[in-house]
């Protein structure tokens, strides 16, 4: 790009004016970062009398606009260039593209009308169909609008259908969005039954037929439902068929039982329902024989019974099924040893024990399944060494008997890590261990998991804080233990990368997550688990690092799926339009996305430099692009983060029992940490340009942010917003020689020496220990932020040839001298003390704890010490890091 800027210059020396090669550099100028001249010369270019008539100053320009992200201008191009040549097919593309990648509809559906007429292909008709539905679907239009467009593409499939145009089933699929967008269900129906030249391709794509199923039971035609579904079943298997079945068959019982109701004399009530759900199961049954066929037909059966038993008919699902618990049970019986089995049926055990309008558990229904699960799980256990296979079903029971354990509410801790040491023993000391059976690691995590419950559960209270991390640390020895043996257990690194967070140690969960070897596309599900808690933990570099991977993920998925809208139109598969549209939206809004963002800016804040250089960055920084509008966060903000990840055992909204919510290291980010993050750089911006009435409102505006947020943002946010107000007013106040400022600089001091507070009484203490793992590290990495800001401040001051100051960079040499003094009794007690005080107070410190930690420190000491080190290490890296933070900022 460099030596394309070069050549374009030498033209430009011989010939100033020479619009192509001044286009041609804009777009080299941006794709090098010289954004504001790449920015100028494009918008004059485009600017100059007939400049679009050249095909080159068009190619290069819309180049430059699409690499600065000036989408008005892009489209500016292609229009401009238009008015020259109005019937040029290429051009009209390029604009239908750019529209459709931008949401830009309207715009869309007038290109693609302008190629229909151009070229009159049937492939821009049905351009122009789908961009008339995409617009009804997705701009904000008024219903009569949203009618008439809808209307309108309604008539264009329809005349293509009857004139032999609808070809494909992917045409056929925008006149059916087409048409369920106007809840014209019949007519679906119809257009899925036609006996026309699709019938055939509609017959043979499993999609249109389960949704042509669907589409009768929305009609309420149970009957023919229940025909059609039998007949697909009977050649192939899908669950959304058994679904439609099931649904059908319910409905029509339905339909009978109020028929007869309405009829009291009539005797056939009971009896015709009855068969209706005898001729079902026994249906099911039938394709239950067919060879591979045995899992989907039988949890079908189980699905039966749950409808029936939701829809009031609890007497015939007995009657015919024998109810639901037993279909339940039927069903692990014979599908235990299938990892999938017990995702299968949570949901079903759920509803068979929580009663569905008033969510209260039935004890009777819980008791009931907890004999069921004691009558199993002792032969499971000693059967595991036969086979993998019988292993897995001992999984599958443990999984179930830790749900039924979380339904009945159970907070003590000692029932929760009661049969540990017989999941340890197996997880790590069979024979089947060493071979790396993938049951020893599930038995592994399920130990790990019931250690980091029962420490939850038993010990929530801010006094218990030494008992949690004790069980913590328990559960994480567990946790290693289960990686050395299995390195390749994705779900044991999840846990420990969390445990190590909750603790405060970033180094080797840092580690851990760098061994996972993530896929781009998995950033946004699984970047939220470390993404910013480095700069939280004073490992700055290490954290922004990070930060800029997922920046640069987020930055380039923009161009990946533009790539596939395009290839979608141009290929004609209209299906993955709007699953492209809808991961485009999700990405731009994803909260992850967001918080990554904010996250780096934080870091930033952090990068060595000297003090002119890091004031201006905050006097350059866009505060607009940083900030975030109140209108944007009245928006919902997409969370892509894939919760599943963590392995639920429970469903997600009992969140007292979620451990991906339980082991959160801090609250989880939403709209408020977002605002929150995104002020703060914009009051630093007006700082550093002397804006001082826009520092005071927004530092209003931060203070209100953070009240309405309350708990959702945890107590160092809420430390470093009263800090940057604090900041906000010296700053305010000080360059201001009429106000006296004494009050302000003693209140910024005093946040900052309260936030350092780390001289304790006792060393060796478990408080102390908790409260390195909980509070210590991060209060200081919260005070050296501030410190950061008020210097910048305090430079800025010094530049601006303020009177005041001389006096805030006296309290502010003060202020390092005496921070300098506690962050080196900080290090002297992570050096002197922390090492052998987590041994001794974390190590068998509860009696709840005892038996997995003797497993441990007999079995496995070397794993113990290992933690130990790593717990240690991760802490003297950050008090390291904050140390040198604070020398730097002499």
């Amino acid at each position: 790009m460099n030596q394309a800027i070069a050549e374009c210059q030498k033209i430009l020396r011989k010939k100033p004016n020479h619009l192509s090669a001044q286009a041609l550099m804009s777009f080299a100028m941006a794709r090098t970062g010289q954004i504001d001249e790449a920015e100028r010369i494009s918008r004059s270019v485009l600017n100059t009398a007939g400049s679009l008539k050249s095909p080159y100053v068009v190619e290069g320009l819309m180049l430059a606009f699409r690499t600065l992200g000036l989408l008005d201008e892009e489209i500016a191009v292609y229009t401009g260039a238009l008015e020259f040549q109005p019937n040029d097919i290429k051009l009209n593309t390029k604009l239908f593209m750019a529209a459709s990648r931008n949401g830009m509809y309207k715009e869309q559906h007038q290109a693609a009308v302008a190629l229909g007429r151009i070229t009159k292909q049937d492939k821009h008709m049905w351009w122009v169909i789908a961009s008339l539905m995409l617009q009804a679907k997705y701009s904000k239009l008024d219903s009569t609008t949203q009618g008439l467009q809808l209307t309108l593409a309604e008539r264009m499939s329809e005349k293509a259908l009857v004139d032999g145009k609808l070809k494909t089933v992917e045409e056929l699929r925008v006149y059916l969005d087409v048409l369920d967008m106007q809840n014209k269900h019949s007519a679906m129906a119809d257009v899925l039954f036609t006996d026309g030249m699709l019938s055939e391709k509609i017959a043979n794509d499993p999609d249109l037929v389960t949704q042509r199923i669907g589409l009768l039971v929305k009609t309420h035609e149970y009957d023919r439902a229940i025909e059609a579904a039998v007949g697909t079943l009977d050649i192939r298997e899908n669950w959304l068929d058994y679904k439609h079945y099931i649904a059908a068959t319910v409905a029509k019982l339905d339909l009978v039982i109020k028929d007869v109701n309405a009829k009291p004399d009539s005797a056939e009530s009971v009896p015709e329902a009855s068969s209706i759900a005898e001729a079902a199961s026994a249906m099911l049954n039938r394709w239950a024989q067919i060879r591979g066929r045995a899992r989907g037909a039988k949890l079908a059966l189980v699905e039966l019974a749950a409808a029936l038993e939701a829809s009031g008919h609890s007497g015939i699902a007995r009657k015919t099924l024998n109810g639901l618990d037993d279909q339940i049970w039927a069903y692990v019986d014979q599908f235990q040893s299938k990892a999938i089995c017990y995702k299968d049926v949570m949901p079903y055990l759920v509803a068979a024990i929580v009663e569905p309008v008033s969510m209260h558990v039935s004890q009777e229904a819980l008791n009931f399944h907890r004999n069921q699960i004691n009558k199993r799980i002792d032969a499971a256990c000693e059967s595991a060494t036969q086979s993998e296979d019988h292993a897995q079903s001992w999984v599958t029971l443990e999984k179930i008997r830790y749900l039924l354990q979380a339904l009945s509410d159970d907070v003590s801790p000692e029932s929760w890590v009661l049969g540990v040491d017989r999941l340890l023993q197996y997880g790590l000391d069979s024979s089947q261990a060493q071979k790396k059976q993938a049951s020893c690691s599930d038995i592994v995590l399920i130990a790990g998991q019931r250690l980091i419950q029962a420490s939850f559960v038993g010990f929530s209270e801010p006094s218990q804080r030494p008992q949690l991390h004790a069980g913590l640390f328990s559960a994480l020895c567990v946790l290693e233990a289960g990686i050395k043996q299995n390195d390749g257990s994705f779900l044991l690194k999840l846990y420990a990368i969390r445990i190590y967070l909750f603790l405060s140690c970033y180094e080797r969960a840092r580690a851990i997550y760098d061994s996972l070897n993530i896929k781009n596309v998995q950033f946004d599900t699984l970047g939220f688990l470390i993404n910013g808690q480095g700069t939280s933990l004073g490992c700055y570099v290490q954290d922004l690092e990070l930060c800029y991977e997922g920046v640069d993920f987020y930055d380039k998925s923009g161009g990946r799926i533009s790539r596939g809208l395009e290839s979608s139109y141009n290929n004609e598969t209209y299906s993955n339009i709007t699953d492209f549209i809808q991961f485009s939206d999700n990405l731009k809004n994803s909260l992850q996305r967001k918080c990554t963002h904010r996250s780096a800016l934080r870091g930033e804040a952090f990068e060595p430099g000297n003090q002119s250089e890091i004031v201006a960055r905050w006097a350059e920084a866009n505060a607009d692009a940083i900030g975030q509008s109140d209108a944007a966060l009245e928006e919902v903000l997409h969370d892509n983060r894939d919760v599943g990840v963590m392995s639920l055992l429970t469903p997600t909204e009992m969140t007292k029992w979620n451990l991906e919510i339980l082991t959160r290291p801090t609250p989880l980010s939403g709209t408020a940490w977002v605002a929150v993050y995104s002020i703060i750089p914009q009051i630093m911006h007006h700082i550093a340009t002397a804006d001082v009435e826009d520092v005071e409102a927004l530092s209003k505006k931060l203070l209100i942010v953070a009240e309405d947020a309350g708990s959702s943002l945890s107590h160092q946010d809420h430390l470093l917003v009263r800090g940057v107000r604090q900041v906000a007013a010296l700053y305010a106040r000080a360059v201001d020689g009429s106000q006296n400022f004494d009050e302000q600089l003693s209140d910024l001091v005093a946040t900052i020496t309260g936030a350092l507070t780390v001289e304790t009484p006792d060393a060796d203490s478990p408080e102390t220990l908790a409260d390195m793992a909980s509070a210590t590290i991060r209060n200081a990495t919260v005070a050296t932020e501030i410190y950061v800001y008020a210097c910048s401040a305090r430079y800025i001051m010094n530049k601006q040839k303020s009177p005041s100051a001389k006096a805030v960079t006296l309290a502010f040499s003060q202020l390092r001298k005496n921070s300098l003094a506690k962050m080196s009794v900080l290090r002297s007690l992570m050096n002197n003390h922390m090492r052998g005080s987590i041994d001794k107070n974390w190590v068998a410190s509860t009696d709840t704890f005892a038996v997995p930690a003797k497993f441990m420190l007999n079995k496995r000491k070397a794993i113990v010490d290992g933690a130990a080190k790593s717990c240690f290490s991760g802490w003297s890296r950050s008090v390291k890091n904050l140390v040198q933070l604070w020398e730097q900022w002499s």
